[in-house]
């Protein structure tokens, strides 16, 4: 009984037009689900900073809810020019950043598709978000030397949104790269969520570890 192979240049072929699959979460409904989550968390932290910051302009004596401590305030926060770095509270540019992010996530997730000029176009907005939450969380620790609860949510949400569109851009073409570098950014981006989790909380340690020596008795 023969065995009948296929032609070599046919699995050679086949072999050499074979694609790596991309990561799930490079693709439309787990980023929808987590446009949808981080923009609503993101969404919400700012809206609460909203209502506060408005008790704040009515009385300037009004306490925040995150007024704790002297370290631990949103309201003393608002205070410094920091908080109204273009004239107005900057709470306000998350109201209106977070709701596109989150029709976004919700179109994705009803099996919408978008051109790539709008994928770019969203990279430029996140980036630019995410480069200026990482100013105010400098001003923060090294200037200031506040932490702001609510603002600091807002930071969280931030970092899962900016790295996982970044890495579904990359993935896709619309920011031009090596494939090979590509595909490194975009099967480690819960690594690379996670490095800048610790990141921001090993800075506030450091920055405030002068306040936890001092309160622990040491």
């Amino acid at each position: 009984m023969t065995n009948i192979q296929p032609p070599t240049g046919t699995m050679k072929t086949a072999a050499s037009t074979a694609q790596p699959q991309s990561p799930r979460m490079t693709s439309n409904k787990p980023l929808g689900w987590l446009m949808l989550i981080t923009g609503l968390i993101g969404w919400l932290a700012s809206g609460t900073l909203v209502l506060e910051k408005l008790e704040v302009l009515k009385d300037p004596g009004y306490q925040t809810a995150c007024d704790i401590n002297p370290w631990i305030s949103c309201g003393q926060v608002m205070q410094t020019w920091q908080s109204s770095v273009f004239g107005f509270p900057n709470m306000f540019i998350g109201i209106v950043a977070f709701a596109v992010i989150i029709t976004t996530g919700m179109a994705l997730l009803s099996g919408a598709t978008f051109a790539p000029w709008y994928w770019a176009g969203l990279q430029g907005g996140v980036t630019l978000g995410f480069a200026f939450v990482v100013w105010l969380w400098s001003q923060a620790l090294y200037s200031i030397h506040i932490l702001c609860p609510f603002c600091m949510i807002v930071w969280a949400a931030m970092i899962p949104l900016f790295v996982w569109i970044t890495a579904r851009n990359l993935d896709h073409g619309i920011i031009k790269v090596p494939a090979r570098a590509a595909r490194i950014v975009s099967e480690s981006g819960w690594i690379i969520t996670a490095l800048l989790y610790v990141a921001v909380t090993a800075t506030i340690f450091f920055a405030f570890l002068h306040i936890f020596i001092g309160t622990s008795g040491f």
